[in-house]
């Protein structure tokens, strides 16, 4: 019921006594849906003769569209590098688990594995819509082998690659098909790795620069071959230096194509990155922040040892090492707890925090015409938020698919 006729005899409802989040700002509006999409009110009345079928009321609460994570692992004992005979049920069990958090799409990302691995899971996880069952899968995250053996972190060095004379042929057999891969990261010093970023990108795949020992020209030449994307910026990359900033020096590059905006991702945790870290990128260059997760299979399930793709990790309070060492493993915080801490650490305003975790992500993969925004025609993915930012209700093309208990509408 999402297009022609069908969606004009669709139930009409009208979400009242709330702020939507619109054009960078909180509007005291109310929020028009129809057949899975944000309705224009004007067309419906002027136009249709039409008023709503449903009203909710959202006891004055924040309405912002829904979250997406382009970098999770896994959580809740599912683990996305695990090769398993059951890979749709962990990814739907995540998916599902998401939603309390605000979280309607995502990317399931898998860490460096072997070959094997990828020819196992990859072909198991399916670009999916989202709805009561869960979260929307947009499509896999492919985060290494091809990266630095120094800015490994928690891959298993054992796995990592480099790129063969024949270097997209070589990425296609370590991975197999890339029909659901949406966005690959890797280290651009690597030899031939331009020619790689210029296939996948032919093939409408985002390639991220990340856990890479690259100056600043080598990433700004990564960036003209046609890369967007900074995987997790400060962790797994050259620190900051004034004569040469390496990767983080994107952020203000003026050899950035004209009319290219680079995003970055950050783990706003309180782990992976100081606050004051954070305050620099996002005063930098807020437009391109995107906030992620990097949640490790961990998430929800408290102190002990886990895995990660081949190797053990282990949480202690809110850290997660690699088993054994101090080397960081991802982050055990949902991405609702990463928007407070975001706000909180920079000082932002409400509506960029929360860009940061929908529009930013939606206009990275290239999808703010029907994800990231509540403008008139998008998806109505939302979410209902009180004023401290905890999550109230998960809505999902205009239907509810989680309620906090007590909660409004």
């Amino acid at each position: 019921m999402r297009g022609g006729q069908c969606t004009a005899w669709a139930p009409v409802l009208q979400f009242t006594n709330c702020r939507i989040l619109r054009g960078g700002v909180l509007l005291r509006e109310d929020l028009w849906v129809r057949g899975g999409r944000i309705l224009d009110p004007e067309k419906l009345f002027f136009e249709e003769r039409r008023v709503a079928d449903k009203q909710r009321d959202c006891g004055g609460c924040i309405l912002a569209p829904g979250f997406i994570d382009v970098q999770i692992n896994g959580g809740f004992g599912v683990d996305f590098s695990k090769a398993t005979e059951d890979v749709g049920s962990g990814v739907a069990l995540v998916a599902r688990r998401i939603l309390s958090h605000g979280v309607t799409s995502f990317c399931p990302t898998l860490i460096t594995s072997p070959p094997e691995v990828y020819h196992k899971v990859l072909p198991q996880i399916s670009v999916k819509s989202g709805g009561p069952h869960g979260a929307g899968v947009l499509g896999v995250h492919l985060e290494g082998p091809f990266i630095s053996h120094e800015k490994r972190g928690a891959h298993p060095e054992a796995y990592l690659r480099s790129f063969e004379a024949n270097a997209f042929h070589d990425v296609l057999a370590t991975y197999g098909p890339l029909d659901n891969v949406r966005i690959v990261t890797l280290a651009p010093e690597l030899g031939r790795s331009h020619e790689v970023i210029r296939a996948l990108t032919a093939q409408g795949i985002c390639v991220s620069l990340g856990h890479s020992v690259a100056d600043l020209k080598v990433a700004e030449e990564a960036v003209q071959s046609g890369a967007t994307f900074i995987t997790h910026l400060f962790n797994a990359m050259l620190p900051f230096h004034h004569r040469d900033p390496g990767i983080v020096g994107l952020l203000t590059s003026d050899q950035v194509p004209p009319g290219r905006c680079i995003f970055y991702g950050m783990i706003a945790d309180g782990i992976h990155t100081n606050p004051a870290a954070l305050r620099i990128a996002h005063r930098a260059h807020p437009q391109g922040l995107v906030l992620v997760t990097d949640a490790v299979p961990a998430l929800g399930l408290g102190n002990g040892r886990h895995t990660l793709g081949q190797q053990e990790v282990e949480v202690d309070g809110l850290t997660a090492y690699v088993a054994g060492t101090k080397t960081l493993s991802g982050s055990i915080a949902p991405m609702d707890v990463c928007i407070r801490h975001f706000l909180q650490a920079t000082g932002c305003s409400v509506e960029l925090a929360l860009e940061a975790a929908s529009l930013h992500p939606a206009q990275l993969l290239g999808l703010e015409k029907t994800k990231g925004s509540l403008d008139f025609g998008s998806d109505a993915d939302f979410v209902v938020l009180d004023d401290t930012l905890h999550v109230q209700a998960t809505y999902i093309s205009g239907e509810l698919v989680w309620q906090a208990e007590k909660a409004g509408p």
